[in-house]
């Protein structure tokens, strides 16, 4: 199975639409603050173009609730939003599966701050988290609630064409190999 997340109006050949809304290219409707509905090591391949920012924190508003917030008196709290995105996606991929995300860097430029719906922000440092071999994977993903590992095939910030040209827009393009 491969996956296009986020995809709204772009189909990808060879791809699953998925989206949180209905539409022509949508395949499955899925909420990705939530659990996502794939099995474990069952996706070859995602790719997630402007969507990673738009998953946020747990909300406690959602059906799909989840139990360590509501059972759980010690403060512990769902994963924040780019720790479940990174979680699931590792999750769901086969060992070596890929995923190509592209985002807006909230470092450089205007593309995160100018979309009143992106909840959480990503810079090229942040990947060192999630990448397997990291001082800050292998010192604080067990305490920060990241179970993803990945390594990272291509990691870069382009600037894009924006609607506007007085403002410039920058991009976090990453290539990600899932390490199980």
């Amino acid at each position: 199975m491969r996956l296009n997340l986020g995809c709204a109006d772009r189909r990808i050949d060879g791809f699953t639409g998925v989206d949180i809304a209905p539409g022509p290219e949508v395949d499955q409707i899925v909420d990705l603050e939530g659990p996502w509905p794939w099995p474990d090591s069952s996706v070859l391949e995602v790719r997630a173009h402007d969507v990673a920012e738009h998953i946020g924190d747990c909300s406690h508003t959602k059906k799909w609730e989840c139990e360590t917030c509501s059972t759980n008196g010690d403060g512990v709290r769902h994963p924040l939003g780019r720790i479940h995105f990174m979680n699931e996606l590792h999750r769901v991929l086969v060992p070596g599966g890929t995923a190509l995300i592209e985002l807006p860097s909230a470092a450089h430029g205007v593309g995160f701050i100018t979309d009143p719906t992106h909840k959480t922000p990503w810079c090229l440092s942040l990947f060192k988290y999630f990448e397997a071999g990291t001082f800050a994977h292998g010192r604080l993903a067990k305490s920060y609630g990241i179970t993803a590992a990945f390594r990272v095939l291509n990691l870069q910030e382009v600037e894009v064409s924006g609607e506007d040209s007085r403002e410039r827009v920058w991009k976090i393009m990453a290539t990600l190999e899932a390490v199980k």
